[in-house]
């Protein structure tokens, strides 16, 4: 293998190669075997993900040949997504640290956030914003890059979760901006009102559970399972965020593949389903004004 493979350029072709001989599922960042190949490279000898053609013909050493190979072999046998390889995740231009602590980052809440959650909220009426189920705290930290002046607190049950979290923090220096909480939701966090409350919270339901793809499985169960109809986090979101939420603050959560079991519980709520153009559904977002009319003891 050595004498076959010698370039930066060798190894992206024979781990194509690879992948496409295996079935593999691309959700974590990619979605084939072209860009994880590229991905998986790049990021495992840190180079940069423009990288110049002309590096592309650098000959690699014994040791670097010999890393890649056991990561490329490892996505192939044992299915193990590339970002936990890499303990590289990329959400809203940023890198995030991640193992298989936390979920990786892949929610299209990201363009949101670069969009500065326009045309929903007045950019300067954003002054604090909370980002409830945070794993590895990338939308918070998102958020902090885009608001510097805004306060953010970001909350977790995990325990593994936060100390992931706090690395993150730290990596992209935002210890005095961004407060993490471990809390079950809104029960652990301080009784104040914040402009926009965020929420990725687990949303996968018992069916799609137990089909999900091999990868998936490295992932934490805490964070993707939740329960019958997917709905054991959203709903209690649903019920408390009024009280937390500023009179001109907005309420944005993703669902995922729940959005039909929820719209179909609550028919009477207004929900604005957002539409993203890099991709991906399942997100609403409601109005301080709107959640205060939702009589959510009759359900």
């Amino acid at each position: 293998m050595h004498q076959d493979l010698q370039t930066v350029r060798d190894f992206i072709h024979w781990a194509m190669s690879q992948f496409n001989q295996t079935k593999l599922y691309y959700g974590h960042g990619t979605d084939n075997a072209q860009d994880e190949a590229i991905t998986l490279i790049v990021d495992t000898l840190h180079l940069p993900h423009d990288i110049s053609p002309a590096l592309l013909d650098s000959r690699l050493s014994s040791d670097e040949k010999e890393l890649l190979y056991k990561m490329i072999q490892r996505r192939v046998s044992e299915h193990v997504p590339v970002p936990y390889l890499t303990h590289t995740a990329w959400f809203a231009g940023e890198p995030f640290y991640v193992d298989e602590r936390v979920l990786i980052p892949r929610s299209p809440i990201a363009e949101l956030i670069e969009n500065h959650f326009q045309p929903w909220i007045e950019i300067e009426s954003i002054k604090n914003i909370l980002d409830l189920c945070t794993g590895s705290g990338c939308i918070a930290i998102a958020c902090a890059k885009v608001f510097p002046d805004a306060a953010i607190d970001a909350s977790d049950i995990s325990r593994d979760a936060l100390d992931v979290a706090k690395i993150n923090v730290r990596n992209h220096h935002v210890e005095d901006q961004l407060k993490l909480y471990q809390s079950d939701l809104f029960s652990e966090l301080p009784q104040k009102k914040y402009d926009v409350i965020i929420s990725n919270p687990p949303y996968v339901d018992a069916e799609d559970m137990e089909t999900l793809p091999d990868e998936y499985h490295h992932e934490p169960s805490l964070g993707l399972a939740a329960g019958k109809n997917g709905l054991d986090f959203a709903l209690p979101i649903l019920r408390d965020a009024k009280k937390f939420l500023s009179p001109h603050g907005i309420l944005i959560v993703e669902v995922g593949n729940s959005e039909h079991a929820l719209a179909e519980l609550f028919p009477e709520i207004p929900f604005t389903w957002l539409e993203f153009h890099r991709g991906g559904g399942g997100v609403f977002l409601l109005t301080a004004e709107q959640l205060q009319k939702i009589e959510y003891s009759q359900h």
